[in-house]
């Protein structure tokens, strides 16, 4: 564990010295009780046009039952840049929202019941309760919860997330793509992981009940 500490501690500093922010959103106490008091009744009118791309034909994430405040971390991230959406669809679409706007379709979206895979997940990479010491690799539980169900304050609930996204958001973490990650935490995770072992934890966490 105390390596493990020292890793993280190691992140803060590289991603705090001469480095663009990776999110412009600073977590307050102020903000915290803004986002927790979004509308859910105003966020279902606003979420209309969602499904036409977060939906099961689609490889798009699953809302339903995430975070709020990772919810609204990544609509704010969207709308200021500092996640791309490589069809630039999301950029739009935040860009046309508000901050109140993005707490209340976060109030909606984590209230509904979650999507849950199939069950009978297995992790042949042993990362996601162990982590690899050898690489400084640290469990995947340590951050997203034993369950994959997330954990405070905006890290994402993982189990019964589509698969081939799973996949593709670690894939762009590895390749620098996605660089929305506080202090590079899942860019240095993700840079270490084999395609092989990146796919082996995106249906690991696909099958989450």
């Amino acid at each position: 564990m105390r390596r493990f500490i020292l890793f993280f501690t190691a992140w803060a500093l590289a991603g705090t010295v001469g480095a663009e922010p990776s999110t412009r959103v600073a977590w307050t106490p102020d903000l915290l009780r803004f986002v927790k008091a979004g509308d859910p009744a105003k966020g279902k009118e606003l979420a209309g046009v969602c499904g036409g791309c977060h939906n099961d034909v689609s490889t798009n994430p699953n809302l339903e039952g995430q975070l709020p405040t990772y919810l609204y971390r990544q609509l704010l991230d969207y709308k200021q840049g500092s996640r791309k959406d490589p069809s630039t669809a999301m950029n739009g679409v935040a860009g046309t929202l508000s901050e109140k706007d993005f707490a209340d379709l976060a109030a909606y979206y984590s209230q509904l019941e979650p999507v849950r895979g199939i069950g009978g997940a297995d992790d042949p990479t042993d990362i996601v309760a162990r982590g690899d010491g050898r690489r400084m690799e640290p469990p995947c539980s340590s951050c997203h919860g034993a369950g994959g169900q997330g954990e405070a304050v905006d890290t994402p609930r993982l189990a019964g997330q589509k698969t081939a996204y799973l996949e593709q958001v670690l894939l762009a973490y590895k390749s620098g793509e996605r660089h929305n990650d506080v202090y590079g935490r899942m860019r240095l995770i993700a840079g270490k992981l084999s395609d092989r072992e990146i796919k082996q934890l995106a249906e690991y966490y696909g099958k989450l009940k």
